[in-house]
């Protein structure tokens, strides 16, 4: 069975695939025995052709839910979007949706994290508290939809540290590790982040579908 994700973005596909892979729900036998399938992994960079998806919604829930349904209807394939962002609270959320274009086009994450911290220039410490917000739809082949969401809060630093990652990780301080997002592993960043956090809600939900689809094609 294969499954989009509707994103260009390698750094969530890698993240995204990492964390199907970790889960089992991709491999025959894991999960108890629950999912007797496999996934096969497709992201919008196998799909050229397609139009560049317009994120015009107002929330992440709605931006999610459009790039869902826009790469859904063309290719029919079950689907997996996220719209994910930083919300800081001395800025009153922002950069919120615009996260990925904070610093204007064309996106790019060096000049997003130094809008950051200018804005930042003068906050203190104690005040630079800030979450990363994800949220997760999902299109199953016959259409149905489901929409999670999933937060890790941290603050944010005076300057960078760490070399993983990507967007705002190397400034996202996670308190309780005593280290930025980029200075995880992978498999500690898919244990602590917003986008694991939503996935690993999602997963009853895709073992499910998984299991009605492997059941409907053994017939």
């Amino acid at each position: 069975m294969k499954i989009l994700l509707a994103t260009k973005n390698k750094g969530k596909v890698k993240e995204l695939a990492e964390l199907i892979a970790q889960s089992g729900i991709s491999s025959p036998g894991l999960q108890s025995g629950k999912v007797k399938t496999s996934l096969s992994i497709l992201s919008l960079n196998d799909f050229p052709e397609l139009p560049e998806i317009e994120e015009n919604g107002q929330t992440f829930a709605e931006n999610a839910l459009i790039k869902a349904r826009i790469a859904f209807a063309q290719t029919k394939l079950m689907t997996l979007a996220d719209d994910s962002g930083l919300e800081v609270d001395v800025l009153n959320g922002a950069p919120g949706i615009y996260s990925a274009r904070y610093a204007g086009e064309p996106k790019d994450d060096e000049r997003n994290i130094q809008k950051l911290l200018a804005d930042l220039q003068d906050v203190p410490e104690e005040a630079r508290t800030a979450r990363f917000r994800c949220s997760l739809a999902i299109i199953t082949p016959d259409g149905q939809e489901h929409l999670i969401e999933g937060t890790v809060e941290g603050r944010i630093l005076k300057e960078k540290k760490g070399q993983c990652g990507f967007g705002y990780d190397p400034v996202f301080y996670l308190p309780e590790l005593g280290k930025t997002m980029a200075e995880l592993e992978m498999e500690e960043k898919n244990a602590k982040s917003h986008r694991a956090r939503a996935f690993r809600q999602a997963i009853p939900f895709l073992e499910k579908v998984l299991t009605r689809q492997n059941n409907e094609e053994a017939l």
